[in-house]
């Protein structure tokens, strides 16, 4: 196995509080790692670092984890800038423009939609994240979710069942059928390709005993759970997901006081997507209201064709300092360590001993840069373990 050191890091954030200035960032400057294929080996001062099989001198870059994209709709055909268009015109986001989204994935072929996962996927790599979660969600059909789940899988293991998107146009006037589906012969088929449950808990989606139903068969098909929630309103979803102890409550646009409380005492995760908002010309939500509260959150992309097609990091911790009320460091965290706890996972996020080898240099001395210079290539490298 080979083994390389990371030389003259002028500031090295690990997110291990152990490390460094003993802070939550764990952060150490003048510094070096030494990393093999697949684990994170030594962390100290340049001075100090051993020998390796290969040096890489970043030449006083800055060097964070790699990102945690926890929440991203990949897998889809056709696109809706008409939509975004007549948004920024005036018109409300209400969900509906998803069912167009299901009419061109439905016409795409499996070709087509692979190519097209594999370049938002490369894109995403190349703004630095080195993990992310991939749903279904746009086909609703047994064949077509099972199909989009095959094609998830190769491009991540942190893969989501999504059929609870929307109602799909044929069943519009029979709701209950369609949950019957989803949880009947749907669930058996696309289960054992998924890891994750998610359902869209919000008006004009599924109501919260509708998603109550699907996520408890999600759970009894043995799959871990993740919500949609509050985005468009408070529609009692961050109360669903608590009760049923959802790794995950995404969006949050509209949460109450009490909500905060709740999550803040529970192990939940508030994954924040600013580029929803951007892209819908929505209020954001203050992730500064959800800090002071102690709810831990994340930053994630959202990548999808109607509400959120970003495809960098970058760009959402930028967003998050400048619209909701975090600093570069909170921002961060949120977009790496957060974004590992809202997939369950202690492996990546971090830079600490043992820890998965995805490292990101980025295109300037300081973390700071990634939202100091919104709209640039922030990331001159990515290394992804074994990967």
């Amino acid at each position: 196995m080979t083994t390389r050191v990371l030389t003259n890091i002028g500031e090295l954030t690990t997110n291990d509080p152990s490390l460094g200035d003993e802070s939550d960032l764990g952060r150490l400057y003048d510094a070096a790692m030494v990393i093999d294929d697949t684990h994170v080996l030594w962390i100290g001062q340049n001075g100090d670092a051993p020998a390796a099989d290969e040096r890489l001198d970043v030449d006083g870059a800055a060097v964070v984890p790699g990102f945690v994209d926890s929440h991203t709709h990949l897998v889809f055909g056709g696109e809706r800038s008409q939509e975004f268009e007549a948004r920024m015109a005036g018109t409300a986001y209400d969900g509906g423009g998803i069912r167009d989204t299901v009419a061109a994935t439905r016409g795409s072929s499996s070709n087509e939609l692979r190519a097209a996962t594999s370049r938002r996927a490369r894109a995403l790599q190349a703004s630095g994240v080195t993990t992310m979660e991939i749903k279904s969600g746009y086909e609703l059909t047994t064949g077509g979710e099972l199909r989009l789940l095959e094609i998830a899988n190769e491009f991540s293991d942190e893969v989501t069942f999504m059929g609870a998107h929307v109602v799909p146009d044929e069943f519009l006037h029979d709701r209950d059928g369609y949950v019957e589906l989803v949880v009947g012969d749907m669930l058996a088929h696309c289960a054992p390709h998924a890891r994750w449950a998610d359902v869209f808990c919000d008006e004009g989606a599924f109501n919260v005993d509708e998603a109550r139903t699907i996520l408890l068969a999600a759970s009894d098909a043995g799959l871990e759970l993740r919500l949609h929630a509050n985005q468009l309103g408070e529609s009692g979803g961050v109360e669903l997901g608590l009760e049923l102890g959802v790794a995950s409550v995404d969006h949050c646009t509209h949460v109450s006081d009490e909500d905060l409380e709740a999550l803040a005492s529970s192990s939940t995760v508030a994954t924040l997507l600013p580029g929803a908002e951007f892209c819908t010309r929505s209020p954001y939500p203050s992730a500064r209201r959800f800090l002071d509260a102690d709810v831990t959150i994340a930053l994630a992309t959202d990548c999808n064709p109607g509400t959120s097609y970003v495809t960098s990091m970058p760009f959402v911790i930028a967003l998050a300092v400048r619209e909701m009320g975090l600093s570069v460091d909170e921002a961060l965290w949120a977009a790496t360590r957060g974004g590992a706890a809202a997939l369950r996972r202690d492996d990546v996020g971090h830079l600490g001993i043992g820890a998965r080898a995805d490292v990101v240099i980025i295109d300037g001395p300081r973390a700071a840069h990634l939202a100091y210079r919104p709209g640039g290539v922030m990331v001159s490298q990515t290394i992804r373990a074994s990967r």
